[in-house]
């Protein structure tokens, strides 16, 4: 049994508990009654059916059928839950033997009909492009790097749209338009299998940067999420993984140093596969990926999908000269609203820029794709622009 079974059964149990409760509160016309208590039931058992496909073998087309159920699923269920906190408030004057206030109710109301509204709003937000500015001080970098501009994108999650790549194109026209030194992508560009990636190969092809678009793998680029027949197919789908990449022109770093060179002046990009924590696989090694003394001098750029990798072993470890890591995985949990998300109980850097006492830079990138959840509620789809500057002693 799927390590999520048990606590969406739960959920469930809890949806038909409201359920209960809000049948009981609807006025006594056998109808309305039958309507609502036939429309539950049905749902209810739809949802505990679909718990039970097996999603590493179903066509990617079912797979977000079911997602899209389970996303209205849950929100009916949290506006119901919203609504039936309020109602209940509203009832306890009557254990006082005194009447109802009709107004919490009514507040209950539009308080769930905001619930419902704000989590279909992010299913449109997950469409909106957002372009942020950060500008990171860099001891020791070359006079010609002054002012050298960088786009980081992360986590596409391209299975999510299908074949439609009306969005994956407005993504890569904005980028060009920035006319970026060069574009780093830092992992997930696939949610299960490369093959989800070929009908963007084009659109993407036409991404373009002066010094070229670096990349790496995230957790989910390397197939681990599906349920292949053999070893040989999963091998494949790496090898096809590698072979698209190379032909969108992107340059895959696999735990290796790439070196940026204007005249005799350069930076290195080292791009190790994905260093995870339970469940996620690590493939990445960083002391394969950077060849030299990781501890010398040369200005050095970091892509690493998982932030943890960073908090881990390089922030507060002055052995590491990295001046620059550059991450994605985390989402912001899709959720972002006025600077908070959840994410910040699991990812202690899960948006934005951070500093160590050793100089160490990290921006995490919160992607521009959805997994799971076909929304992004706040936690708006990001490209963001790094400017480095010379730190001055």
């Amino acid at each position: 049994m799927r390590f999520f079974i048990v606590p969406a059964l739960i959920l469930i149990l809890v949806g038909v508990g409201i359920d209960i409760y809000i049948y009981r509160r609807l006025p006594h016309r056998r109808v309305d009654r039958r309507v609502y208590s036939g429309i539950s039931l049905l749902v209810n058992i739809l949802a505990v059916l679909t718990l039970f496909v097996p999603f590493k073998s179903i066509s990617p087309v079912i797979g977000r059928c079911i997602i899209w159920f389970y996303y209205a699923f849950i929100s009916l269920l949290a506006s119901k839950l919203v609504f039936s906190i309020f109602d209940l408030l509203a009832s306890l004057p009557l254990l006082f033997h005194k009447k109802r206030v009709r107004q919490i109710s009514v507040l209950g109301v539009l308080a769930a009909l905001s619930v419902f509204v704000t989590m279909w709003w992010g299913t449109f937000n997950r469409f909106n492009i957002q372009e942020k500015h950060v500008e990171v001080k860099v001891e020791g970098l070359p006079d010609t790097f002054d002012g050298y501009r960088i786009v980081q994108i992360s986590d596409m999650h391209v299975g999510s749209y299908g074949s439609d790549t009306s969005f994956i194109s407005r993504l890569v026209s904005h980028i060009d338009s920035i006319r970026p030194d060069v574009v780093f992508f830092t992992g997930d560009i696939v949610n299960n299998r490369t093959m989800e990636l070929i009908p963007f190969v084009n659109t993407l092809s036409g991404l373009n940067a002066k010094d070229g678009v670096y990349s790496i793998l995230g957790n989910h680029d390397y197939g681990d999420y599906f349920q292949w027949e053999s070893d040989e197919a999963k091998e494949q789908n790496m090898e096809l993984m590698y072979g698209l990449q190379e032909k969108m022109g992107w340059k895959l770093l696999r735990n290796q140093t790439s070196w940026i060179r204007h005249g005799v002046d350069s930076i290195a990009v080292i791009g190790v596969e994905n260093i995870g924590e339970p469940p996620f696989s690590t493939y990445g090694n960083l002391d394969v990926s950077y060849t030299g003394n990781i501890a010398d001098d040369n200005v050095k750029i970091l892509l690493s999908h998982n932030p943890m990798h960073w908090v881990k072993d390089i922030a507060g470890n002055d052995k590491h000269n990295i001046c620059l890591t550059l991450s994605g995985h985390t989402h912001a949990m899709q959720i972002e609203l006025v600077g908070w998300s959840p994410a910040k109980w699991k990812y202690p850097t899960w948006g934005g820029l951070y500093t160590d006492s050793c100089s160490h830079n990290l921006y995490v990138n919160i992607g521009t794709g959805t997994i799971g959840a076909p929304m992004r509620i706040g936690a708006t789809p990001e490209i963001t622009v790094i400017t480095l500057k010379k730190a001055i002693k």
